[in-house]
């Protein structure tokens, strides 16, 4: 998606920073939280996926506050009241042609949010809030903690310092606290940064939490670093028929973590709609992470010490698979899965997976699997999760195992392999599998590929074109001009020349080759 042109609406002699994505007939307001630069959250790979996912059902508007990111500052910092924000976020859809529109407030967006909704409920068709609170203390911070805390902030702004408080599972990567201290810079000057949290100290909208009369979805991580969940569950139980969602993570930043499991939400409460079918069978690469001996790891650490480092580890690795396009999702403390929808950027993320654990001294061991499998809701099970899962646990340390399938379809991708070694069984067959590199050429991959294509008879690559359509047995029978058990044998013969172990793979074989 190209990033969209930053426009300007007029809010009393106030510019005010804002874009339109989109084109949906649903439409989004995004309140921002503390501070935001509509420019520069398009670089995070995790906020583009985000907002190109809102953006995919909905006309969403983004914007800065008056005071932070390319809106007009405020002199003397003398930063806006809730009022004076309302007036914001009204010319900002007076200027986008909305009349009404779904309000999503982020963390201190929210409280605005809340009043917004309750003071004109004409304008508001719903309300989602994300890891917010209807009073800053104690949600965020007992009274007791505020000076530390607006001591840091003054000295270390600008300088991404600030990341722990928000995203402590990436406050240890160099390039999330370089990308995190310019976007201070751009977003609010050190000044207008504490004078905002002085103003957010004050904050206390709980009584007009009745008033609120819109339909209304509550958004809120479980281990939430900055504002404690008890936050959210009071919002649902104090808001007349609010739906409550609490999702996995310890990330107070909505744009990192499983940005899915957010958008989805937010697509359900606003289409009646999740972005697929909660029940199909779908054609995806599946990676595995699994923990090397977690017993010793629980005995070198100790109970808490380990604890904290694998909840750390969870959370990074949500970032990692979300920022290679991928769908995290995990069945036990010591393994991690994540689905995606091209092989490459399986294994790139296996290998990231594996970097960081080690950098974090956690072992981590990886496997790679492509196939059909059940998809509900944001997780996959079946087959093709339990064999990339025996790969990782055949795996040791910082050792990315992938099946002959993923080495095949990867070829011209840079990804290299190493020895061959049959360890897995599907079908009576046994499956080659192979130790991924991350570098370099793909060793007789597209050669590989193509001598086992070259064998398909004239009929052969004419079926498996006719599958890479998706057309089924009985559609590809009627096309031809031959019996549905003719057609199977075919495709039989086509899985067992290409070692494939189903159709889905086979079609991808089309486009990989070009053929």
């Amino acid at each position: 998606m190209t990033i969209p042109t930053t426009q300007y609406a007029k809010s009393g002699t106030h510019r005010i920073a804002y874009q339109v994505i989109g084109k949906g007939s649903i439409d989004i307001v995004l309140v921002p939280g503390f501070v935001s630069n509509v420019d520069l959250q398009w670089e995070h790979s995790g906020f583009r996926r985000l907002l190109e996912n809102i953006a995919g059902f909905a006309r969403l508007v983004v914007f800065d506050k008056r005071g932070t990111g390319l809106s007009d500052r405020v002199p003397g910092n003398a930063l806006p009241t809730l009022e004076a924000r309302m007036d914001d976020v009204r010319a900002v859809m007076d200027a986008a042609g909305m009349k009404s529109a779904v309000l999503i407030g982020v963390s201190e967006g929210g409280p605005m949010s809340m009043l917004f909704a309750a003071t004109y409920p004409h304008r508001t068709r719903a309300l989602v809030l994300y890891g917010t609170y209807s009073r800053f203390h104690p949600d965020v911070l007992d009274r007791s903690g505020l000076a530390g805390y607006i001591d840091a902030m003054e000295n270390g702004w600008g300088t991404g310092a600030s990341l722990r408080y928000f995203a402590p599972s990436l406050s240890d990567d160099e390039r999330m606290v370089e990308w995190w201290a310019r976007y201070e810079r751009h977003s609010a000057s050190p000044t207008a940064a504490v004078s905002l949290v002085r103003m957010n100290a004050e904050i206390n909208v709980s009584d007009l939490l009745p008033s609120i009369r819109v339909p209304t979805l509550i958004l809120h991580r479980r281990d939430d670093t900055r504002v404690s969940v008890s936050s959210g569950r009071r919002l649902a139980e104090s808001i007349d028929g609010a739906r409550y969602a609490e999702l996995e993570g310890r990330d107070h930043l909505f744009f990192t973590g499983n940005v899915d499991a957010i958008t989805n939400e937010i697509q359900e409460f606003v289409t009646g709609n999740r972005p697929a079918p909660s029940d199909a069978t779908v054609l995806v690469t599946v990676v595995a992470a699994a923990i090397v001996d977690p017993v010793a790891q629980a005995i070198k650490w100790g109970d808490a010490e380990w604890e904290r480092k694998r909840a750390e580890l969870r959370q990074r690795a949500m970032n990692v698979i979300s920022a290679n396009r991928g769908v995290a999702f995990f069945s036990s403390n010591e393994e991690i899965y994540g689905w995606f929808d091209g092989p490459v950027r399986a294994v790139q993320c296996a290998a990231a997976l594996l970097q960081d654990a080690a950098a974090h001294g956690v072992p981590l061991a990886c496997g790679v699997h492509i196939g059909e499998a059940e998809k509900r809701h944001d997780k996959v099970s079946g087959v093709t999760v339990q064999l990339a899962r025996q790969l990782a646990l055949a795996s040791t340390t910082s050792q990315v195992l992938v099946t002959g399938v993923v080495r095949d379809l990867t070829v011209g991708s840079g990804l290299s392999y190493m020895d061959s070694r049959t360890v897995l069984e599907l079908d009576n067959r046994q499956i080659p599998v192979f130790t991924a590199g991350t570098a370099g050429p793909v060793a007789n991959g597209s050669h590989g590929l193509r001598v086992k294509f070259a064998s398909l008879s004239a009929r052969e690559k004419e079926v498996l074109t006719l599958i890479s359509l998706g057309l089924t047995n009985a559609m590809i029978a009627d096309r031809l001009h031959l019996s549905e058990h003719t057609v199977k044998r075919h495709v039989a013969n086509i899985l067992l020349k290409l070692d494939l172990s189903n159709r889905a793979a086979a079609a991808a074989v089309i486009s990989t080759l070009g053929a």
